[in-house]
């Protein structure tokens, strides 16, 4: 009997040893066939095809494979490959991918009948299917597509199709396209702008050397068109974009050439046009005359964005009237935003109308977010966690670990392909509820991928856990630097959650490495200021070497700016940036974050800001989000004498 057991022992041990070889080898024919899809090589990939039978992302195998053939092979493997892999993130891109193939060949029936199941909405795929309805005589998209025309993004190769038919059936005018024009100027899109003007006629399109000119030196440009009498449009719609570049280059400037000659020239509506660039650009500059500008603009004509801009330009100058009216000009769904739900419950307080007010915080307080907080203390309450923290049932996580897609994820961060791993966890838990999403970032927990352990829990909208979302790894050693530095402990953790999610060898778009992630000049600069002997590059990523260089740097920008929500905004865009937002004034923290002019770092400053309230509370500490933030200091005289920290 002891035999038997142990030879049972032995047998099992032998087979978890032939599986872990197999999953091993598996992985290994993974990478290869991966390295061999980028490189577009078939044959390499295709002979992976034996290590990957019966591997978790032997789908993936398939894909790569099809993907290399697919102009070559018929609808019937493409169909076969969908079937067998339905509801997952490689189907719906291979079926993306096959329908942009059947709209480049204009082969519409084909195409409706293998859209309906996609998932994902693919901007390159929603042109061709406009395209295919107008193809069968449907103009009700044309609006749709009108609109799309108009937005500030780049057009995939489907949208540029649509564009053309629009064009030949009469449907995209030689306004449309002046005005996309407009809109790419705006974004500093020279390129773009050039390309919707391939749908002006010759003899009034301006060549590539003249839109140079308009984006890098507005002023000549202009001053050689008022000259003439700009009798023709096309002399007209140049110099609206001269002034587009001009604006943004000083809005002053803009406002000086649009009060001479040009605004008769241009007409009542270019001009208004006009004045809200103008006075969107001073808003964003912090300029004292953006408010009167913005009236010179009217109301009607102001995009959302302007309108925005607005409302900030009222909020910085204090003018509480001037930002209630402001507020009550934007859309439904602006109204909606908890941002402008709380200032305009500010509004309200402060022009005495304190139940207004107060129902306004109500509608935000206790949300888990930068707003939530303020008008949660604004009702004179204290931020609190929720009273009840679910935690994933032992059956739960069971079914998460068997779910294909979570289990495809967790193999690719396995191998360290990053990218492919967060398109296939964030697919596969989309439409996840609150329980199933706890359970998934429990399994992340339990894999040490604190990223997706933070951003799958931060999705939650009844049952939270905390614990999760606001997961702080390294935690010992973040406390002893934080006290080595006399830096706020919870401030640098929710500065780490927000730059890498708490992932040691993160690196951005940007070149950014590391926890606290430092750009090579910073790192270097960093280490040569604090003596650190047998620095190297390439150890930036080591999570004592990052964190020393990152609390050193970060207090180095904390003691040049004098306060955290400063410091925060300097981390991520400067301390010269940081510096030059502040107001001639003291002003308070909030109103400060608001008018950040980056979108990017208005978001990062709040978000950094709102989770050191929540690590503290985590730690059982009381904390008040108004009183971290404060008030900024006021600019001083000889600020531009100070040598700003890299």
């Amino acid at each position: 009997m002891i035999l038997q057991r142990f030879c049972k022992v032995c047998a099992l041990s032998l087979l978890l040893l032939a599986n872990a070889a197999r999953g091993a080898g598996g992985d290994a024919a993974a990478l290869a066939a991966f390295d061999a899809f980028k490189d577009g090589n078939l044959a390499r990939v295709e002979a992976q095809g034996d290590a990957l039978r019966g591997h978790v992302l032997e789908p993936y195998y398939e894909y790569w494979r099809l993907m290399l053939r697919l102009i070559f092979v018929d609808a019937a493997e493409v169909h076969g490959f969908l079937s067998r892999h339905a509801g997952s993130l490689v189907a719906d891109d291979l079926r993306a991918q096959w329908l942009e193939l059947l709209g480049e060949r204009r082969d519409w029936t084909r195409f409706d009948v293998d859209l309906a199941p996609l998932v994902l909405d693919r901007l390159n795929v929603r042109c061709y299917t406009w395209a295919s309805r107008l193809a069968q005589g449907d103009r009700s998209v044309l609006d749709a597509a009108t609109k799309l025309w108009l937005e500030s993004i780049k057009l995939p190769a489907g949208c540029d199709r649509l564009a053309q038919d629009m064009a030949e059936m009469g449907a995209l005018s030689e306004d449309l396209a002046w005005r996309r024009a407009r809109v790419q100027m705006e974004e500093r899109q020279r390129m773009e702008a050039g390309r919707a003007l391939e749908f002006v006629p010759e003899k009034d399109r301006p060549d590539a050397a003249t839109l140079r000119l308009v984006a890098r030196k507005p002023d000549q440009v202009l001053a050689r068109l008022l000259k003439r009498k700009l009798e023709r449009r096309s002399e007209r719609e140049l110099a609206v974009l001269a002034m587009i570049r001009l604006a943004g280059i000083s809005p002053q400037r803009a406002a000086d050439v649009l009060e001479g000659r040009l605004a008769k020239a241009l007409g009542e509506e270019d001009e208004r046009y006009l004045w809200g660039r103008i006075a969107m650009e001073s808003a964003r500059r912090h300029e004292p005359e953006a408010l009167a500008w913005y009236e010179r603009a009217g109301r009607d004509a102001l995009t959302h964005e302007q309108r925005e801009w607005k409302a900030r330009a009222a909020l910085r100058a204090g003018h509480w009237v001037a930002l209630r009216d402001a507020i009550d000009e934007m859309s439904v769904e602006s109204h909606r935003d908890p941002a402008w739900t709380y200032w305009y419950g500010r509004a309200l307080a402060a022009l005495g109308r304190t139940s207004g007010a107060r129902a306004y915080f109500l509608r935000i307080a206790g949300e888990p977010d930068f707003y939530g907080l303020l008008a949660t203390e604004e009702l004179g309450d204290y931020a609190a966690l929720p009273r009840t923290k679910y935690k994933a049932s032992e059956e739960e996580l069971a079914r998460a670990e068997r779910n294909p897609g979570l289990q495809r994820a967790l193999a690719l961060y396995r191998l360290n392909l990053r990218t492919e791993a967060n398109r296939e966890w964030v697919f596969t838990i989309r439409a996840m509820d609150d329980r199933e999403l706890l359970a998934a970032a429990e399994l992340a927990r339990r894999a040490d991928i604190p990223d997706r352990v933070i951003n799958t829990a931060d999705r939650t909208q009844i049952r939270h856990d905390f614990d999760l979302r606001y997961l702080a790894p390294y935690r010992d050693v973040f406390s002893a630097y934080a006290k080595e530095q006399e830096l706020n402990e919870y401030w640098l953790l929710g500065l780490v959650r927000q730059e890498s999610r708490f992932i040691a060898d993160a690196k951005s778009w940007a070149g950014a490495r590391g926890l606290m992630q430092l750009m090579p000049r910073t790192a270097t600069w960093t280490a040569r200021k604090i003596g650190m002997k047998k620095f190297n590059l390439r150890n930036v990523t080591d999570v004592e070497t990052n964190v020393t260089l990152g609390t050193s740097y970060l207090k180095m920008v904390l003691d040049s700016l004098g306060h955290p929500v400063l410091a925060s905004a300097g981390y991520n865009a400067g301390p010269g940036r940081a510096r030059r937002w502040r107001d001639t004034k003291p002003l308070e923290g909030a109103v400060y974050i608001e008018t950040i002019p980056f979108g990017e770092t208005r978001d990062y400053v709040k978000k950094v800001m709102a989770s050191a309230v929540f690590y503290a509370l985590l730690d059982g500490q009381r904390a008040s989000l108004k009183a971290q933030l404060g008030t900024m200091p006021s600019k001083t005289p000889n600020e531009s004498d100070i040598k700003d920290l890299p």
